[in-house]
């Protein structure tokens, strides 16, 4: 077992692959560590957006390439359905393009499958905590694409917020959304921008001509 943080109760989990070795091979792993487990298990994208709503688990772990609906669209329509859901990409597939698109559909994060279990452990400790951990192999392939045309109306407006000064309460007051809707989308410019602060991702948006600060 891998030593995580005490809590009130164990991260819960949902694993959507088509293959059921995997699925299986997931269980053990969540299952042998005391703060999380995995509280359904999908087939296919359908049926984990079905689970999700169902379930609302804490962390999504979610394959890309699957009969129906990919894994793609199921982020899609996950976050649709929660905009702070929270989102792990664990596929095979190693390809820029397809990092690109799971990261701009919302991930938190972007695994391989041939990760390491302690890792994988790691990250979903990392994802539950509100952080996105991208490893630096994951983060150098995406750098020439994180531009500014990837951030949404919304985030734009969030980031010349933040560019004003204004805290995630007062951003939530003047756009008329929840502060926990906020913060969300300051996690996924954090992501878009590569940033780990908000000064930075200030600098980075004026940098890139995404906002003009007066």
């Amino acid at each position: 077992m891998i030593p995580g943080p005490a809590l009130d109760a164990p991260i819960r989990i949902l694993c959507v692959d088509d293959h059921a070795v995997v699925r299986e091979g997931i269980a053990l792993i969540v299952g042998s560590q005391d703060d999380m487990t995995v509280v359904a298990s999908a087939a296919s994208g359908e049926e984990g957006v079905d689970l999700f709503r169902r379930h609302r688990p804490d962390v999504t772990l979610m394959d890309l390439r699957m009969p129906g609906m990919d894994g793609l669209d199921a982020i899609r329509s996950i976050r649709d359905a929660d905009p702070q859901a929270r989102v792990i990409v664990l596929t095979m597939r190693d390809e820029e393009e397809v990092m690109f698109r799971a990261m701009q559909a919302g991930a938190a994060s972007y695994l391989l499958k041939d990760t390491l279990s302690k890792e994988l452990i790691h990250v979903i400790r990392e994802v539950h905590a509100g952080r996105s951990p991208v490893s630096d192999e994951v983060a150098a392939r995406l750098a020439g694409r994180i531009d500014g045309r990837v951030l949404t109306a919304r985030e734009t407006e969030i980031v010349e917020l933040m560019g004003q000064g204004l805290t995630n309460k007062a951003i939530s007051a003047s756009l008329g959304i929840a502060t926990e809707t906020v913060h969300a989308h300051v996690k996924h410019i954090f992501v878009k921008l590569d940033v780990g602060n908000r000064a930075s991702a200030v600098a980075a948006a004026v940098r890139r001509g995404i906002i003009h600060l007066k």
